[in-house]
């Protein structure tokens, strides 16, 4: 696959306010994906004027990671006409994975990873902050095997298969 002859993959990460997990997702694939991924976020119900939570900022940036550009979308933005093609949509939060989904033009390959959300309960702020980096850490290795699909895993036809099977890594 190379950047002349293949247009890269759109991953559309999924995940209730667009906050948190669905951002280091986001910001992690556009990071590590080269030409062959382009990532994308958004959320079922991000609340009036959401930002993405300091505490996800703040780890991506000290992990090395660009924060620029990343904003809470909702997910609508993605379903409306002149929107990017998703090839992969993968929902991060238990909550989203259970909502009814737009209807995706194109019917992309869809997978659940979920993640324990790192800004919830009552936890000290240096608590959130290690199940930010805990978050990160984990969604990373999961990308990494994600990135390094062959070719043949990132068809059509196998995708949303190579895609479910990582949710058990």
């Amino acid at each position: 696959m190379t950047a002349t002859t293949t247009a890269p993959l759109n991953v559309l990460f999924l995940c209730t306010h667009n906050s948190a997990r669905s951002i280091l997702a986001e910001a992690l694939l556009n990071a590590m994906g080269g030409d062959r991924f382009k990532a994308y976020s958004a959320g079922s119900s991000p609340r009036e004027n959401q930002q993405p939570h300091p505490m996800g900022l703040q780890v991506l940036e000290s992990a090395g990671f660009s924060t620029e550009g990343l904003r809470s979308k909702n997910w609508d933005e993605f379903a409306a006409p002149g929107a990017p093609h998703m090839d992969l949509i993968i929902t991060v939060c238990d909550n989203a994975a259970g909502e009814v989904c737009p209807v995706w033009p194109g019917h992309p390959a869809t997978a659940h990873w979920g993640y324990p959300d790192p800004s919830e309960g009552n936890a000290s702020d240096e608590q959130k902050l290690d199940a930010f980096r805990n978050t990160l850490h984990m969604m990373k290795r999961r990308l990494e095997l994600l990135i390094n699909l062959p070719a043949s895993k990132l068809g059509k036809a196998v995708l949303q298969g190579a895609a479910r099977d990582l949710a058990s890594n």
